[in-house]
């Protein structure tokens, strides 16, 4: 599916440091840049969109693999979030230095109230939403142009992709398939499969195979534990989970996706639906994507 790019709307781009010199609390590694305001005309909502710079940027002129990051306010800054921070910047930081493993990650804020509209593909008949392609025409036809134009990116599709986690990764998932001509790859972190009557899995058995990497996972106990009654249900609910997430990657490997290649199947014992797991399963995820792109690039 082609998508051409909206008309430009500059951004007021400012270091992340400088935005927040007024207040306390604010921590990061590494050099990130904010531009406030931004708005979506495909959504008709603005928010603040993050852009983290890997540690070689300000030293020669090479360009960089861009990751769009859904919740971008848990990824870099506990002051930010809602629910803690994935420690985005750190896991680059330490990535870049030691392994040279660097990729420029644009952190998109959902915007509260209207996360799961942006976050949802297909409409929920209990929980609503369904302005997801809405709301990835705004990363394709609007954020990522500005971004390719403000800073040194790899603008290829094969060098661009996508991530999140829970209703986030859902639409990352959806963003590949549908939106394939921008996204080359993309990282699916507890994804919830289940939204809308699991209409994703329909949807990704009759779409096209665009090939491209895949990065899906889950923890063996996303609903948690409970030392009451609850206990079973819980743990029960968590197994249905995580087979949620075996079944789509059955789905994606009958299409092609070839295992540890192309897909790469985790689950992680005993991890629960937090940004504390997610972040502790990021450097491996990206690893896996990211790594024979830059090989290409160094080739």
């Amino acid at each position: 599916m082609e998508h051409t790019p909206s008309s430009a709307i500059r951004y007021s781009w400012q270091d992340y440091r400088a935005y927040y010199s007024h207040s306390h609390g604010h921590h990061i590694s590494g050099e990130i840049r904010i531009a406030p305001n931004v708005y979506s005309p495909q959504l008709g909502i603005s928010r603040e969109v993050l852009v983290y710079l890997p540690p070689s940027y300000g030293r020669d002129g090479r360009r960089y693999p861009v990751i769009y990051m859904q919740d971008g306010q848990n990824l870099f800054d506990s002051d930010t979030s809602y629910a803690g921070e994935w420690g985005v910047d750190e896991t680059m930081e330490l990535l870049g230095h030691q392994e040279g493993l660097e990729a420029i990650i644009v952190g998109i804020p959902n915007t509260g109230i209207h996360r799961i509209d942006e976050y949802s593909p297909f409409r929920d008949k209990r929980l609503g939403g369904g302005r997801g392609n809405d709301y990835v025409r705004f990363i394709a036809e609007s954020l990522k142009p500005e971004v390719d134009r403000e800073f040194r990116t790899m603008t290829e599709r094969k060098y661009t992709g996508i991530m999140g986690s829970s209703m986030g990764g859902l639409i990352s998932l959806y963003a590949y398939f549908e939106f394939a001509s921008i996204f080359g790859f993309a990282g699916v972190m507890s994804p919830s499969l289940w939204f809308a009557g699991g209409a994703i899995f329909d949807y990704v058995e009759s779409a096209a195979s665009p090939p491209g990497k895949i990065y899906l996972d889950a923890g063996t106990r996303e609903y948690g534990e409970s030392s009451n009654s609850g206990r079973l249900h819980r743990a029960a609910a968590s197994r249905r989970y995580y087979a949620s997430v075996r079944r789509m990657k059955g789905i994606l490997v009958k299409k092609g996706y070839r295992p540890f290649r192309d897909v790469m199947h985790v689950e992680e014992k005993w991890a629960g639906h937090s940004e504390s797991s997610w972040g502790r399963r990021l450097a491996p995820a990206l690893r896996f994507l990211l790594t024979e792109a830059l090989r290409q690039t160094s080739g």
